[in-house]
């Protein structure tokens, strides 16, 4: 039987407590996506257009790098991918993590903590970084008790 894997990045801990509720719902591994340097509060000041998160944001094309990627997926399916929603969209550090592993074939569902916006161009933005994976639509969880997450990742 093949298995589930939540990857997560979670620079402010929302995304952590919600990745941790989901994989005690589906009973999948956790993996934190944990930059090579660590976003401090000001790095993660959306509203100061100079702040690390603005900057990296306004270039599509920038990929923060990662301290450690998991040693292989082989041995998973399904791998749903955590993180907060940034612009709209996923931070750039999400497009790192799916360039580097191998994800051809796999179901990949992408799901997203938001102090108030939803997916956006998030799966139109992430398709082209791993083009070999199967994509599903994703969903912002904020606040979704276990049950609720259970029956969500049961349907997709």
């Amino acid at each position: 039987m093949m298995k589930k894997l939540i990857a997560y990045f979670s620079p402010s801990g929302n995304t952590k407590a919600m990745a941790e509720k989901l994989a005690k719902a589906t009973g999948a591994d956790l993996f934190e996506i944990k930059p090579q340097t660590p976003y401090t509060r000001a790095d993660l000041d959306w509203t100061n257009k100079n702040s690390r998160s603005s900057v990296e944001m306004n270039d599509k094309s920038f990929r923060p790098q990662i301290a450690q990627l998991p040693n292989s997926l082989a041995n998973y399916d399904t791998i749903f991918i955590g993180f907060p929603i940034w612009w709209y969209v996923a931070p750039t550090i999400i497009n790192t993590f799916v360039e580097n592993v191998d994800l051809d074939g796999k179901k990949v569902i992408p799901f997203a903590t938001s102090g108030g916006s939803g997916m956006g161009k998030t799966l139109a933005n992430l398709k082209p970084s791993c083009p070999g994976a199967n994509w599903v639509e994703g969903k912002v969880i904020n606040g979704m008790s276990e049950k609720a997450l259970a029956d969500w990742a049961e349907k997709l």
